[in-house]
């Protein structure tokens, strides 16, 4: 057997050994994974995301080919394990090992189906790489018919937002403020809600001008860090 082929195997072989039938249940149930959900059909084996992180970075010398691998898994946790070594070498690597984690990311996006999946691994690879270059990838990205391109877009802008830049955050918010997906409400309050950590003026002259285009998930989330009778009154348009 290729020594790859020993690594994922491995690899798979420790998370089976730390997985229960109990929270495979639960985790299935959580990420929305019956017929007609966002994540129907996709498969768990039930590992804590601490312990899978502690067995996936035990392999992060991992070479790419063996990601991949992961990356096709029809297993939650195969694909969750590959995205926390992938992380990891991006981290540790130099620009061009960068540059490559990037577009492998990108030709291997297929296997980064579901929320947890995307917030795990956009802000520390997609954001992080477009950090000092052009972010219309994200544009792109907004625009997809696939929710987790769309939320892709606005997670990775996190990576911005801890710079201290919230720009591309509120711009890429406003292309999704049409989204009908639930997912999508979410990730944009979220998003605006650690804007407004870097610029509170920012963040309330957004709600301010888009408050008639504001799903309400998305405006609660985006609020939830002011006092209870503010929020009251945001909930109403009173911005001031």
């Amino acid at each position: 057997m290729p020594k790859q082929s020993t690594s994922v195997r491995a690899l798979q072989a420790a998370l089976a050994k730390i997985a229960t039938p109990e929270r495979a249940e639960s985790s299935a149930w959580f990420f929305k994974t019956g017929p007609g959900e966002y994540a129907e059909g996709d498969r768990f084996i039930g590992v804590r995301v601490p312990d899978l992180r502690r067995a996936a970075l035990q392999h992060r010398e991992m070479e790419l080919d063996g990601i991949a691998e992961l990356l096709t898994s029809a297993i939650h946790e195969h694909r969750l394990a590959a995205l926390e070594i992938l992380v990891a070498q991006f981290e540790k690597g130099d620009v061009n090992e960068r540059k490559e984690i990037f577009r492998f990311y990108l030709a291997h996006i297929a296997g980064i189906n579901n929320w947890d999946l995307v917030d795990a691994s956009a802000p520390y690879i997609i954001g992080a790489h477009l950090r000092s270059g052009s972010r219309r990838l994200l544009d792109r990205l907004a625009k997809s018919n696939n929710v987790w391109e769309r939320r892709i877009a606005i997670v990775a802008t996190f990576a911005f937002l801890k710079q201290g830049e919230v720009e591309t955050t509120l711009r890429i918010a406003e292309m999704l403020l049409a989204d009908k997906h639930p997912l999508l409400h979410k990730a944009v309050g979220w998003a605006l809600r650690e804007s407004g950590k870097v610029s509170e003026e920012a963040l309330l002259q957004f709600l301010h001008e888009h408050y008639s285009r504001l799903p309400r998930t998305t405006l609660r989330y985006a609020i939830e860090r002011f006092p209870p009778e503010r929020r009251a009154r945001m909930l109403r348009g009173d911005f001031d």
